[in-house]
């Protein structure tokens, strides 16, 4: 057994192979809080999405997907929005958030064939874009309720076509609705619920002047709900100006890994990095998610593990959009055991039973590295995330924990020569 901060040798590698952490799998209740801004109480104790007032369909849409219990956060947002109210959501990455506002679009959809665009959707990225279209698809009650993808990267024409035909609900990257917008390509006046979802990152990304003009073509009376990681800066702005007496909805802290997730740093110079991910690769079971930090980094990783005998692929900014698809869904599918990726992916991108994250190159922010090791141990389940990081960056790697307040297990890789067991 080795213990933290112990030299990890050649002879010693079996040693670790044999080291676990044993999961937590409770769920830190004491820690949660969802809360009415009007006094209004929101349960967050429901144990099965049958307990919600929801229809007969949409249930059998639900168990079909094998969706029984909700997380924390789909029990505190899901009651409010049923009922109209607009929701302020913040809570960890991984959480489930999407299952928490595409269910109250379902049902809102049921209540009426009007063709147009009833329900908005606005997030930062294609990839999460399409992945809440795709959820939205395996839950949506009938083939009339209809969507179309808005995103940038990809023909507009089959997205045009999708408004055209009176797709119902509407998900998209702010830029390029906004551009179909100014073409005078599409209608808003019929939305009757807006979704922001990662508001944080689009502001980020300077969207706010997207967000506000799109507003200003949507009804005044409608729900809004909105999730966000923080609440901080340019968020608070953009809460006073699009929702109305919101219920506030907090699970957990939003600035720290969920609880949940094994966290291990590995002291290893840079030169030793490949080896040890080839290690970690033949130690452990199940699919790895790899984050550098540049393009040809990851293209380089990716090639090497491929020569090394690995399944790997990679996507980065520099890979076209069928490519990323591609990478994607071998990943997800499993015909691809490492996915090897620079920060575009740490956003947006959903795929399930990721069993380890490797921080091959150490995150620049403590934010980054939530998002990155939000990717494991997703809605509640056990993951492990392993941070490598050369002596130079002690500094840097204390500096993230001390904003996160966490504390990773360590260990340091001082071995000329390093064989997977």
């Amino acid at each position: 057994m080795i213990e933290a901060g112990s030299r990890l040798n050649c002879v010693s590698v079996r040693a670790f192979d044999r080291f676990r952490l044993q999961a937590s799998r409770k769920l830190a209740n004491g820690k949660m809080a969802a809360r009415g801004i009007h006094k209004k109480e929101t349960n967050i104790l429901t144990t099965k999405f049958s307990e919600f007032s929801l229809s007969a369909a949409l249930m059998a849409r639900l168990d079909m997907n094998k969706f029984e219990i909700p997380t924390p956060v789909q029990a505190g947002c899901i009651p409010p929005a049923l009922e109209g109210r607009d929701v302020l959501a913040t809570a960890q990455t991984g959480t489930g958030k999407t299952l928490g506002f595409l269910i109250p679009i379902v049902e809102l959809l049921q209540k009426s064939e009007i063709r147009g665009a009833q329900a908005l959707i606005l997030l930062p990225t294609r990839e999460l874009a399409m992945q809440v279209e795709k959820a939205f698809r395996s839950i949506r009650t009938s083939p009339s309720q209809t969507v179309a993808l808005v995103v940038g990267g990809l023909a507009e024409g089959s997205q045009l076509e999708a408004i055209r035909r009176g797709a119902r609900l509407i998900v998209a990257t702010p830029g390029r609705l906004e551009d179909f917008i100014k073409r005078r390509l599409v209608r808003l006046d019929g939305v009757k619920m807006l979704v922001l979802d990662e508001v944080d990152r689009m502001l980020d990304m300077g969207f706010q002047p997207a967000i506000a003009r799109i507003a200003g073509m949507l009804p005044e009376a409608r729900q809004t709900v909105c999730y966000s990681a923080t609440l901080e800066g340019a968020v608070k702005e953009v809460v006073r100006k699009y929702l109305n007496n919101p219920v506030r909805i907090e699970i957990g802290s939003v600035l720290k890994p969920a609880e949940h997730i094994e966290l291990r740093t590995f002291e290893v110079e840079p030169d030793k990095k490949q080896e040890l991910l080839e290690h970690l690769l033949g130690a452990e079971t199940g699919s790895f998610l790899v984050f550098v930090r540049t393009k040809h980094g990851a293209d380089r990783v990716a090639r090497r593990l491929t020569k090394g005998g690995f399944s790997a692929t990679q996507i980065h900014g520099d890979r076209t959009q069928a490519q990323r698809n591609q990478a994607l869904r071998s990943f997800s599918e499993g015909h691809h055991r490492v996915l090897v990726a620079t920060d575009v992916a740490a956003r947006g991108i959903d795929v399930a039973n990721v069993a380890h994250v490797i921080n091959f190159d150490l995150p620049k922010a403590a934010e980054d590295f939530v998002h990155r090791v939000g990717r494991t141990g997703r809605a509640s389940a056990h993951g492990v995330a392993s941070t490598f990081s050369g002596p130079s960056e002690r500094g840097d790697l204390r500096k993230i924990e001390r904003t996160l307040s966490i504390q990773m297990k360590r260990f340091r890789v001082r071995s000329s020569e390093m064989t997977a067991a």
